[in-house]
């Protein structure tokens, strides 16, 4: 039977640590600590004993050197049944249960106006070391590196039924915190310096959020997990106020739908259903905006995901609430006369992100593949007026240019192949996912007239050039006034003389939005 005669504690997070310290005294077990800790536990009346009374050495460059000592280390290590002359000879004694957890790294790098030498500072190395040394030698050590975990530690001490395999469970999970501590520090170091994005090797570190009932099918196991480093007002930070648990896919559309609508200034409002937008729009009002972005595709926004990026009001809450089903509704605040409105159907998720910041870039897209994963930075890539290249004979009005500025602000959240027709800052077309950029734009064509939505007049964005004459003729054929496309084709003369021919005016932006 595991049996805790000496522990070693000595943590950062000091949460929950004076209940824990207490527990182990109770059990009759030695507690050894250093520094702040040891002066807490005292305080609070346990009995500590200080590290450098047993190793004999005093703490040194102010914290640097404190744990790094054989007697330390080999408490840690010592094998039992197999060392025990050896740390007699060398009078060191067993340490059964080690509590660390590291500097405060990642939480020193956040503060506004941290340095770099703020950062070094706070790099842990004692901690790593003896988390690492207590881990390897599970079969006759506890590691606790979680705060959290305290409780059911002495609980299974209490109960005498710490097995091997929970030992196992600490070391496994003692392993992956300073992995994860590694990672923050790679990624802050490689930061700082000016060698591109990547590293002969990418690490990823991620804590669970929440294993999901499936995955994309009801076959697959799922899980969410939340960047190391995610930012305020993004999905993995967001308040679930009220409604079922989050699935997988509403998660992910969720986090298009959200994502889309941060592209606005005004008040916008985005639905997506199965990762598409399928309607967008903005206006004066976050209600307008939601009445314009439903009106281009009912049917599909049936179900579907609803985002807005200003705060969710009582008049918005009921037109969506009355008009339709939706899954997930999501918004920077949510006031509280549109709580009650919300909590009439309990089903449905309402989610507050809090106020968000123009991304600052550096983020990365994974794709797994088969032995292998695709990194790519995040397209965060913007076009403004003044990036415009007006290719064509006629030229786009002041209201086409900010049309088509839009419809290239929706396109870029739309699966490749991606048309989207606009007008007056709402979407009245969508056509996405096709493997023929001229059936994009028929399925859009179709969506609109479904709606009784005319074209006449309307813009049209395609997230990559037109590699042939087809989609402009077909554009025109649908009433479409001006065009914004990358550009780049080899037959771009031919477009270009085809948009002329139809009387279209059309601009490139040098720059595709392919999504996958």
């Amino acid at each position: 039977m595991f049996k805790v005669r000496r522990a070693l504690v000595s943590v950062s997070d000091k949460r929950n640590l004076i209940d824990f310290a207490r527990g182990l005294a109770d059990l009759g077990v030695e507690i050894v600590s250093t520094g702040g800790t040891c002066r807490q536990l005292q305080d609070a009346g346990i009995n500590a004993i200080e590290i450098s009374s047993r190793t004999g050495f005093p703490e040194i460059m102010d914290g640097r050197v404190k744990t790094l000592h054989p007697i330390v280390h080999g408490g840690l290590l010592g094998r039992r049944g197999t060392d025990e002359d050896v740390m007699q000879e060398h009078d060191i004694e067993p340490i059964d249960l080690l509590a660390v957890n590291l500097y405060p790294f990642e939480q020193t790098i956040s503060r506004e106006g941290a340095t770099l030498d703020d950062a070094i500072e706070n790099i842990d190395i004692g901690g790593p070391a003896m988390i690492r040394a207590a881990s390897k030698n599970h079969d006759g050590v506890a590691v606790v590196v979680d705060p959290d975990d305290y409780d059911q530690v002495l609980e299974t001490l209490r109960s005498g039924d710490m097995s091997i395999e929970y030992r196992r469970g600490l070391a496994a999970k003692a392993y992956a915190h300073t992995a994860s501590y590694d990672t923050a520090i790679t990624h802050y170091l490689s930061a700082s310096l000016d060698q591109g994005l990547f590293n002969d090797r990418f690490l990823y570190s991620g804590g669970l959020s929440e294993e999901l009932r499936y995955g994309e099918n009801p076959h697959q196991v799922a899980a969410f997990y939340i960047d190391q480093a995610a930012a305020p007002g993004t999905l993995a930070r967001a308040q679930q106020i009220q409604g079922k648990t989050l699935s997988y896919n509403n998660i992910s559309d969720t986090d298009a739908a959200l994502e889309c609508v941060k592209q606005f200034a005004g008040p916008a409002c985005v639905i997506v259903k199965h990762a598409n937008p399928c309607g967008v729009a903005v206006a004066a009002s976050i209600h307008d905006a939601y009445d314009k972005a439903f009106r281009t595709d009912p049917t599909s926004a049936f179900g579907g995901i609803i985002a807005v990026n200003q705060p969710l009001d009582a008049k918005t809450a009921a037109a969506i609430i009355e008009r339709q089903f939706v899954e997930v509704i999501v918004a920077p605040e949510i006031n509280g006369d549109a709580l009650p409105i919300v909590a009439g159907k309990k089903n449905v998720r309402l989610l507050r992100t809090g106020k968000w910041t123009e991304d600052a870039g550096g983020g990365f897209d994974f794709n797994k593949v088969s032995g292998g994963l695709l990194v790519q930075s995040s397209d965060d890539g913007e076009i403004s007026a003044g990036d415009l290249k007006v290719v064509t004979e006629n030229k786009p009005s002041e209201q086409q240019i900010e049309d088509l500025l839009f419809a290239w602000k929706v396109a870029k959240y739309v699966k490749s192949n991606a048309i989207v027709f606009c007008r007056d800052g709402m979407t009245v077309g969508i056509g996405a996912g096709q493997m023929s950029r001229v059936y994009s734009t028929r399925i859009a064509a179709i969506k609109a007239g479904d709606q009784d939505l005319t074209l006449e007049g309307s813009v049209m964005a395609s997230d990559a050039f037109f590699p042939f004459r087809d989609g402009i003729d077909s554009a025109a054929e649908h009433g479409i006034s001006a065009i914004i496309q990358p550009g780049g084709s080899m037959r771009d003369d031919e477009v270009i003389q085809a948009a002329n021919e139809h009387g279209l005016a059309m601009v490139f932006t040098s720059m595709r939005h392919f999504r996958h």
